[in-house]
């Protein structure tokens, strides 16, 4: 008993130091040093240099104004896609926003932020990235009302480029568009690109209109194909219209 007293009284302190360095390596351990940050946290807190109002109405500002400049190089990026696209077009080409589209008929007509005071004319084809939108069937001085090419009730004049398989365009409501073929047996297959074809009086021939996704040749009475539409009809923002004079009702 003597011998341990006066080993403690020797060796206390040095004791109490290993077992707290005992202690506070387990705790770091077992919470993977969450004692230590919410300690570091703590001592720290008093030094630290918490953003003003006016620092943070600051940062919240620079954030808006990165995002709109997001939005317009997008923006931007789209009508150089626009205007690249149409360069080759015999005709005027008048770049135009979409300003209006109804909810419950999506898929079916959309008003464009241009009208006859800009060169537009009923029966204007519109394009989009990718190919054939649509065309204006009512224009105001300052808009113009488009019939989308996805409208069941639109019918566009269409062929295969490669093998010059003839046949028209029906909407589906949609991202798809179906191609009815005038031959009972067409030479068409998958991934052949549907352009608008020469017999059309409402669209110049040769316009990317998209892309054969499947065929149907037992459908009767005439084969029918699932086409793809190459321009993003369901989310535009901006258009290219072709004023074609020329055109007229067919």
């Amino acid at each position: 008993m003597f011998t341990l007293r006066r080993w403690w009284e020797r060796y206390s302190i040095q004791a109490v130091l290993i077992a707290l360095a005992l202690i506070g390596a387990w705790s770091v351990r077992a919470t993977k040093g969450a004692v230590l940050l919410e300690l570091y946290y703590w001592v720290s807190y008093p030094f630290q240099s918490l953003p003003s109002q006016e620092d943070a109405l600051q940062i919240a500002q620079s954030q808006e104004l990165q995002q709109r400049l997001q939005e317009l190089e997008t923006q931007n990026q789209q009508l150089k896609q626009l205007l690249g696209y149409t360069t080759a077009a015999p005709d005027a080409i008048i770049a135009s926003p979409i300003i209006g589209r109804p909810a419950d008929q999506w898929w079916q007509q959309l008003t464009l932020g241009r009208g006859t005071l800009d060169g537009i004319i009923p029966n204007s084809v519109v394009l989009g990235t990718g190919g054939v939108v649509g065309r204006v069937t009512d224009v105001t001085p300052h808009t113009s009302r488009v019939l989308l090419i996805s409208d069941p009730s639109s019918q566009v004049g269409a062929t295969v480029s490669r093998s010059r398989a003839m046949g028209y365009l029906r909407g589906q409501a949609g991202d798809r568009a179906v191609m009815v073929f005038f031959e009972k047996i067409p030479d068409v297959k998958p991934g052949d690109v549907i352009v608008t074809s020469n017999l059309s009086q409402l669209f110049p021939a040769g316009l990317p209109i998209g892309r054969v996704e499947s065929i149907d040749l037992d459908k009767s009475p005439v084969p029918e194909a699932t086409i793809t539409l190459g321009s993003p009809v369901g989310s535009l923002e901006w258009v290219m219209v072709h004023a074609n004079t020329e055109s007229s009702p067919e």
